[in-house]
């Protein structure tokens, strides 16, 4: 029996009524997670990505989406017989799958060219993924980026069509043109036509008389190429960046696909990160924690000025408003929460044991507003 596919609303994570924005967020979260590159031998990994790709090539498409809304996988699986026109479709592509694939070979391929016009048809490039490292400095202030990228680009003897100068496609020899090649087979219940791909032209009917030295045919070479990349403030681990028409050329005409700039960002000597906010712990000492400080306190930006009352204790925590990193896609700011800690003397000399210990003695427990609150504890728990 087989397997019961999962929804494709659950393997995203959305509700069914989702937008397209909010689909495709979901998609590029979920991709990232199981990337193959982030997983590297993971075969569950490996499933889940091909599983996230399945849930999105249908979801992203208004009519593939209307049809799985109402009929479910059998909608928009050609097997099951879903994507004619009977069902909303009009010709698209469930009927000339059904058709061209299951009537094809017995009616020697009177529907091919259904097949052989979505093999000519444009096709968008393959997406590109890039890690980029950036500071923390440079994820809360934004920053210009150069990136470089070993990539396919259209070839620049040729122009992209992978013929010589002055040679043109021409009919493929092989197919006489129609981009499929035909074998008849007799069974016991009748003759039968088998089609095929065309292994010469790939289905395209031409084939190139001469082809381009440079890139032997193909249209494309790799090269390195540097892109500059704007990094805006408030970015964090994991946030990407969409640059259109900077992925793999397309095919047939169709549009190149897109690069995605995924950020990962280096740890700060001081500060500490939670969403927009800043935390920083800062040691005081004895005196200034007794009668209060005036203390300086550091910022991203710069030196500022903080008073801390009498008696402050360790760890008790202020907080400076605006002073964290802009929020992303936002003009506020977060704040800059300062964890004081006690910094206890370790180097004392004769003199200052003595008054220390002079100190110690002048005061009462009434003069420890916690250590008064403890002993008392105490003191009942012993009763």
């Amino acid at each position: 029996m087989a397997e019961k596919k999962r929804d494709y609303y659950e393997i995203l994570g959305i509700s069914k009524g989702a937008s397209q924005d909010e689909i495709k967020s979901a998609f590029r979260k979920k991709a990232m997670e199981y990337h193959p590159d982030r997983n590297p031998g993971d075969k569950t990994a490996e499933a889940k990505f091909k599983e996230v790709n399945e849930a999105y090539e249908v979801l992203s498409d208004p009519q593939k989406k209307e049809r799985y809304d109402r009929f479910g996988h059998a909608g928009v699986d050609p097997n099951a017989g879903f994507g004619g026109a009977g069902f909303g479709g009009g010709f698209g592509g469930g009927f000339e799958d059904i058709f061209g694939d299951l009537f094809g070979s017995m009616f020697g391929g009177g529907f091919g060219g259904f097949s052989q016009s979505r093999r000519n048809a444009p096709q968008k490039g393959a997406d590109i993924q890039k890690n980029l490292r950036i500071t923390f400095e440079e994820a809360a202030f934004g920053a210009k980026k150069n990136i470089v990228l070993n990539k396919l680009t259209p070839c620049d003897e040729c122009g992209g069509t992978g013929a010589a100068k002055g040679a043109a496609k021409v009919t493929c020899p092989n197919c006489d043109g129609t981009g499929e090649v035909r074998s008849t087979q007799r069974t016991p219940f009748g003759q039968f036509t088998n089609i095929q791909t065309c292994s010469k032209c790939g289905g395209t009917g031409q084939v190139i008389d001469i082809p381009c030295s440079k890139c032997s045919g193909s249209g494309t070479i790799r090269k390195k190429v540097t892109i500059s990349v704007d990094i805006p403030a408030g970015v964090d681990n994991d946030s990407f960046i969409s640059l259109k028409g900077q992925g793999e050329p397309g095919k047939n005409g169709g549009p190149n696909g897109d690069l995605y700039v995924v950020i990962s960002v280096e740890p700060h000597k001081l500060f500490k990160r939670k969403g927009s906010d800043l935390w920083l712990e800062m040691p005081i000492t004895f005196d200034q924690a007794a009668l209060g400080a005036e203390l300086i306190v550091p910022t991203l930006k710069e030196k500022v000025s903080y008073k801390i009352p009498e008696g402050t204790q360790p760890g008790t925590v202020f907080r400076l408003k605006g002073k964290g990193i802009k929020q992303l896609k936002s003009t506020r700011h977060g704040d800059l929460y300062v964890k004081v800690t006690l910094e206890v003397p370790t180097k004392l000399n004769g003199k200052q044991k003595k008054l220390i210990k002079e100190l110690g003695e002048s005061l009462d427990k009434s003069s420890y507003t916690k250590h008064k609150g403890f002993t008392d504890t105490v003191r009942e728990l012993f009763k």
